[in-house]
C-alpha cells in the first residue's frame, strides 16, 4: 500500500513538475524540437526494424566489450595491491621475528 502511494506521488509530481514547465515558452520550444527528434528517428527505425536490431546489438557488444576491459582492468589493480600488501606484510613480519630473537 505505501509502495503504490509513494509511486503515484512520484507519478503525479512528475506530470504536475512537467506541465508547470511548459508555462515557459523556451521550455515549449525545447520540448518540441526533442519530440520531433524522437519522432523522425522513431518512424526510421520503424521502418527499418532489422537496422534497429543490429544497431542495439552493436551498441550491447560495444559495452560489454567495454565493460570486460575495465573488469580486467580492475582485477588487475587488485591483483597489484594484494601484492604489495603481501610484500609489506611479510617484511613486518620478517623483522618482528629478527626483533625477538
Amino acid at each position: 500500500m505505501g509502495k503504490q502511494k509513494l509511486c503515484l506521488g512520484l507519478l503525479i509530481g512528475t506530470i504536475t513538475g512537467g506541465l508547470l514547465s511548459l508555462i515557459d515558452r523556451d521550455v515549449r520550444n525545447y520540448a518540441t524540437e526533442q519530440m520531433t527528434t524522437l519522432k523522425s528517428g522513431s518512424s526510421y527505425y520503424v521502418k527499418r526494424p532489422s537496422e534497429a536490431v543490429k544497431n542495439a546489438k552493436d551498441a550491447f557488444d560495444r559495452l560489454n566489450t567495454t565493460f570486460t576491459k575495465n573488469t580486467d582492468s580492475a582485477i588487475t589493480a587488485i591483483e597489484q595491491v594484494e601484492s604489495s600488501l603481501e610484500r609489506f606484510t611479510n617484511k613486518s613480519d620478517r623483522e618482528e621475528l629478527n626483533n625477538n630473537l
